[in-house]
């Protein structure tokens, strides 16, 4: 080739590559020192333009409708970025990142929904991005940093690892025309049990309201302080011991139970078909909402309601947190951000919409936001957020909760 010639077309790559890169310039990766030593407002501005993959589970028809209908334009109109909802179950989620981790890979998840046992594993492994939660403008503003409700999770240190994205609370759920008066607590639960044999059950191990249930009894009689030290671990003959009078009440009322409790519902969702058909005048959920939700789609008669025990009942936070391979943190932690805002909290917690409590310090909202959240159409069975909030008890560590079922199966189902 004519050296002439080869010089020319040297000359077009290099100022071809040259531009290219001027123009890709605002797509670089933004590094966590970087991103730590930013105001946000820089992290806003840097984030624009860019895309979010937001993973979670994608099962529940009304969050992703929230996710995809509102909290999406929202994102869009208010921070300049854009939401990609990818639905996957945390298991392949974890898989997921573990296996990126292993490759020295980018992540491709930005933000994922999480908490309990996972949150734990993952960040013990390395794989979570934190803390993070200092820097987002809204956690400052209307949440509670010193509430055990976010300081933990699980009774597992969020340390700023992870930002609340709402909270579950358990409620009994019951049909008002055949239960009149609703038991106050467990003593009245057991008596109201005898006194309608085969009315009442709950459903069978490893359900996770059933396994919330067996806690709540458990920290209704024992309580729930001993076990709340994360870092200490239990035999199975100590919290045997420990837990006895709650393994002696569910033996207690197992003859009155559905089918006599030779069986049990095999999980929450049998047990609500049960219900709606008749064959059972109560169930439960970990979702307070969840009783307007079913009469709102005719599942449940209209004359359901719900009701809390006066030793408590166990909620927890869901939380948001940001993968240590996410290439997009700085768009990541706007949509973090986007999610805290009174406006997301406030119309999620709407149960027609998806009835997700908010995770809102009440002494930091305005009188017109009070206002505002307290006009909220909770419907006919959803107890006010400050009833819920006044009767909440925390969960226990996760690495319990597995113990927990294993002893429910042995000491109860086996006997």
């Amino acid at each position: 080739m004519n050296k002439k010639i080869f010089s020319i077309i040297l000359a077009l790559v290099i100022v071809f590559f040259v531009g290219c890169s001027k123009g890709n310039k605002t797509s670089e990766t933004i590094t966590d020192k970087e991103i730590d030593k930013l105001s946000f407002d820089e992290i806003k501005e840097k984030a624009k333009g860019k895309t979010v993959n937001f993973y979670g589970y994608g099962g529940d028809i009304l969050r992703n409708d929230f996710i995809d209908k509102t909290f999406i334009p929202y994102v869009e109109k208010n921070y300049e970025i854009k939401v990609n909802r990818v639905a996957m179950d945390i298991d392949a989620i974890n898989n997921l990142l573990m296996n990126e981790k292993q490759a020295n890979k980018p992540s491709n998840v930005d933000v994922v929904w999480i908490n309990g046992e996972n949150f734990y594993s993952n960040k013990e492994q390395g794989l979570l991005y934190g803390p993070f939660t200092h820097k987002l403008p809204n956690f400052k503003k209307y949440v509670d940093e010193n509430s055990d409700d976010v300081k933990y999770d699980f009774a597992y240190p969020t340390e700023g690892y992870e930002a609340p994205y709402g909270k579950a609370q358990l409620v009994l759920i019951y049909d008002s025309e055949k239960v009149p008066n609703p038991p106050k607590n467990l003593d009245e639960l057991r008596d109201w049990i005898i006194a309608n044999p085969g009315k009442f059950t709950y459903p069978q191990m490893p359900d996770f309201t059933a396994s919330a249930f067996f806690r709540n009894v458990i920290s209704n009689l024992v309580g729930y302080e001993d076990f709340m030290d994360n870092k200490k671990d239990f035999t199975e003959e100590e919290i045997i011991d420990k837990i006895k009078p709650a393994i002696d009440y569910l033996n207690g009322i197992k003859p009155y139970l559905w089918k006599e409790g030779a069986v049990y519902p095999k999980d929450l969702g049998t047990l609500n078909n049960m219900y709606r058909d008749g064959e059972v005048y109560m169930t439960m959920s970990y979702n307070p909402s969840a009783a307007d939700a079913e009469m709102e789609k005719g599942n449940y008669p209209k004359s359901t309601r719900t009701f809390l025990l006066d030793g408590g009942m166990i909620g927890n936070t869901h939380f948001l947190a940001i993968p240590n391979g996410s290439q997009n943190k700085a768009a990541a932690l706007c949509m973090i951000d986007a999610m805290l805002s009174f406006d997301m909290q406030l119309e999620k917690s709407v149960p027609k919409i998806l009835g997700d409590m908010p995770v809102f310090d009440l002494n930091k909202l305005s009188d017109e936001e009070k206002a505002r959240l307290e006009s909220v159409d909770l419907g006919e069975a959803t107890l006010p957020f400050r009833e819920l909030t006044a009767k909440r008890i925390p969960e226990m560590p996760a690495k319990l909760v597995p113990q927990f079922e294993k002893i429910w199966e042995k000491e109860i189902l086996q006997k």
